[in-house]
Formats: structure tokens, sequence, C-alpha cells
């Protein structure tokens, strides 16, 4: 479980580093947005045969990443309707 929650950490990190411009993002809701990247990476890892949803493989990382950067932009874009519709 502490290894899941530090590759998730990982894994939102790079997410970060890889979506362009300044996330407004806690390291809480990059620990969240990580960790739920790592299981959609992990199921589509499964999906493909390469892998257990919880064991880390490649091709899981890959897409987790992936996954973890849509989700912040997803997030993003979230944050940014309650913020312009308060103005």
């Amino acid at each position: 479980m502490i290894g899941f929650i530090v590759a998730g950490l990982i894994i939102g990190a790079l997410a970060r580093l890889i979506k362009p411009g300044k996330q407004n993002l806690s390291v809480i809701a990059t620990l969240l947005l990580g960790l739920v990247g790592s299981v959609i990476g992990g199921t589509i890892a499964n999906v493909l045969g390469t892998g257990d949803v919880f064991e880390l493989n490649v091709l899981g990382f890959i897409v987790a990443v992936i996954a973890s950067v849509l989700l912040i932009g997803v997030a993003e874009g979230l944050s940014g309707n309650r913020r312009s519709s308060v103005r």
C-alpha cells in the first residue's frame, strides 16, 4: 500500500512536469490524481495482458502518466470554471 502511494506521488509529479503551464494543485491533489492515473494505467495494462492492476510495469507506468496528465487538465478546467463563475 505504501508503494502504491509513493508510485502515485511520483506519477502525479511527473504528470505535473509534463503538463505545460502552472498548475494550482496541492500535493494532496497531485497524489490523488497520480493514484487515480496509476489505477487507470494498471487497468489498461491488465486488459492488454501485460500485468496486474497493482503490478508496476512499463506500459502501465506510461499509461498512468498519460492518464494523470489528462486528469490534471480536467482538474484545472473544473477549478477554472469555479473561479470564473465566482468572479
